[in-house]
């Protein structure tokens, strides 16, 4: 039920007629060639790549602190905190959109950029608390003690001891974040303009317009890049499991 859907759009991307249908009459690449003719293709990629990424960076910058404080020190409410840092996951992404669009951009007058890496953070910064916190609540925190008998400042062993006890952790949580961020749909569609087009709200315009194989292909590429990223994910994490 998952498989045959995605093996469909994969053979309908390289079909001759310029309509999506199944069996195909012809064999062509045209369609991954027209990808790159488009101009909200491109830009939009462009956009979506750089908002994942700075919107993962930050979640990580932050993020990761933030689980430190809730797992290192004896914090009153820290549950209280927790919850509030996973809140963003109990709002549906529409609303997030769309709140954001009110308050950053219509109401504050803030640039759509800024806006757009705001709503992506509030999507990337979930993953990061849940992901570091597991890997937080499995460090013995007897060797930081050890460090800090040994004349090792508290700020030193988070760097030289704790930061790499976790890295799969951090690995694997920047690529969810990135992953989940350049393919969100929701937030990317209310603050998408015209100066500024993310690809997944180019793709939707596009297929409002023209029924034809490239969004076809352009899955195709989506999927790909996805498993990629998912494949480096479970050999980075894997490899960095073998050497810790």
């Amino acid at each position: 039920m998952i498989m045959l859907p995605l093996v469909m759009v994969v053979i309908t991307s390289f079909n001759d007629q310029s309509t999506i249908s199944f069996p195909i009459k012809g064999f062509t690449f045209r369609w991954y060639h027209n990808i790159f003719e488009q101009p909200d293709f491109v830009s939009g990629s462009g956009n979506s790549l750089i908002v994942a990424l700075i919107a993962s960076l930050l979640a990580l910058v932050l993020g990761i602190p933030a689980v430190y404080a809730l797992t290192r020190f004896n914090l009153h409410h820290a549950s209280w905190f927790q919850s509030f840092f996973l809140s963003p996951t109990l709002i549906p992404e529409i609303v997030i959109g769309f709140a954001l669009y009110q308050t950053a951009v219509v109401s504050m007058g803030l640039p759509v950029m800024p806006s757009l890496i705001i709503g992506h953070f509030l999507l990337c910064l979930p993953y990061v608390i849940r992901l570091i916190t597991a890997s937080m609540l499995l460090l013995d925190p007897h060797v930081e003690e050890a460090a800090w008998v040994s004349g090792c400042s508290r700020k030193k062993s988070f760097f030289i001891i704790v930061l790499p006890n976790i890295k799969s952790s951090i690995i694997a949580a920047f690529m969810m974040c990135f992953i989940n961020s350049f393919n969100n749909i929701p937030i990317s569609l209310f603050m998408n303009g015209p100066d500024l087009t993310m690809l997944p709200a180019a793709i939707l315009n596009y297929l409002q317009n023209n029924y034809d194989p490239t969004v076809s292909a352009i899955s195709v590429l989506l999927m790909t890049f996805t498993a990629a990223l998912m494949f480096l994910v479970e050999k980075v994490v894997g490899i960095n499991q073998l050497t810790e």
